[in-house]
């Protein structure tokens, strides 16, 4: 199934679901953390004041899992995640928490040990490779250059790995690629270039925002499957940052929603995408068009627009826009299990009945 075709069917009642993967998370110890976040705040100063862009995360990635952080854009996914090595900081920038990879604390140090950790054991993918590569380098020498970064290796020898690694992405002529500008290189080539860097030093963690942007569907299935097999033969952990259902369904392991600069759901997969609990998660898969049945004249969408301002809704901050809010959603809700497995979390206070009748709208194809 193409991520495409799996964004349609998510929401099919009829769909087979991977149950192995979700089994496990109740049968077996849950795998070794690799990244601990816990209440990581990131503002922005702007001519309004400070911007909330992150509101008290916490989120764990496990060892050889890929984790995926779902929401709309503006909702704070690339915010947190440049947060965790520090890409954001600025004197307009202000983060607090605790960032925790192998019992180092991220936020608070240096930039001299960021440096060793970036591209070593936390390495980054970027949305846009034609931005994030360097026009004025060759593909190979840019590879090279990460590798040597860390490591006392010689040109040549790093040279000579720049060239492997692009193989081991998928590029056909490695070596032709290798002495190709960025601007020679196809989209889809570009991506799997960053990948290539992003895995030159065996990192423990592969942040990926946005991957497969602008790629085509074919192009897109290939970065995908690329990243299935990285996890599946390094044993990296992935945090995959995209507001495409169809790319969760295809690669995650779990899911978090993001709204607002809060996480509202967490679980597995099948959790998240086939047992919805908070209206906003409802919402997003209630807008994706069935693959089966008729196509309906209009997808239905969420009323309203995220908070984008520095002022933000008390208590729930998908309240202005949830259709079933109650009296009890002006209190800031905690996330905490409330219904299905114990991995299952949400925020949202409302009760059963309500809960059920937002899914009944959502089936219907009716706004949340």
């Amino acid at each position: 199934m193409t991520a495409s075709e799996a964004a349609r069917d998510v929401t099919a009642p009829e769909t087979a679901h991977d149950t192995t993967a979700s089994e496990g998370v109740h049968d077996a110890r849950p795998p070794e953390a690799v990244l601990e976040v816990r209440g990581l705040s990131v503002g922005f100063d702007v001519p309004a004041g400070r911007l909330p862009a992150v509101d008290g995360v916490d989120l764990t990635l496990r060892r050889g899992e890929i984790l995926a952080l779902v929401g709309e854009s503006g909702s704070g996914k690339s915010a947190l995640s440049m947060s965790l090595v520090g890409l954001n900081r600025g004197p307009r920038t202000h983060i607090a928490g605790s960032v925790s990879f192998g019992g180092r604390e991220l936020v608070g140090a240096s930039e001299r040990e960021l440096r060793r950790v970036r591209g070593k054991d936390v390495a980054v993918v970027f949305q846009d490779a034609l931005a994030a590569l360097n026009p004025l380098h060759r593909a190979g020498a840019q590879v090279a250059e990460t590798i040597r970064a860390h490591g006392d290796v010689p040109r040549a020898t790093a040279a000579h790995r720049a060239v492997e690694l692009l193989g081991e992405v998928g590029i056909a002529g490695p070596a032709r690629a290798a002495r190709a500008y960025p601007h020679q290189l196809s989209g889809g080539m570009r991506q799997r270039v960053m990948i290539a860097m992003g895995l030159a030093n065996d990192p423990a963690v592969l942040i990926a925002d946005e991957p497969t942007t602008a790629l085509d569907v074919t192009i897109q299935a290939q970065v995908l499957a690329l990243l299935k097999r990285v996890q599946r033969e390094h044993g990296t952990s992935v945090l995959l940052i995209t507001h495409d259902l169809g790319v969760v369904a295809e690669v995650a392991d779990r899911v978090a929603v993001m709204y607002a600069g809060r996480i509202v759901e967490q679980g597995t997969r099948d959790e998240v995408l086939f047992d919805p609990q908070h209206p906003y998660t409802m919402g997003l898969l209630g807008s994706v068009p069935p693959l089966h049945g008729p196509l309906p004249e209009r997808l239905p969408a969420i009323p309203g627009s995220p908070p984008a301002g520095v002022a933000r809704p008390s208590g729930c901050g998908f309240r202005p826009r949830c259709g079933f809010a109650q009296d009890g959603c002006e209190s800031r809700p905690e996330l905490r299990r409330r219904h299905g497995g114990p991995a299952h979390l949400d925020a949202c206070v409302l009760p059963a009945e309500a809960r059920m009748r937002a899914r009944a709208a959502q089936a219907a194809g009716a706004a949340v």
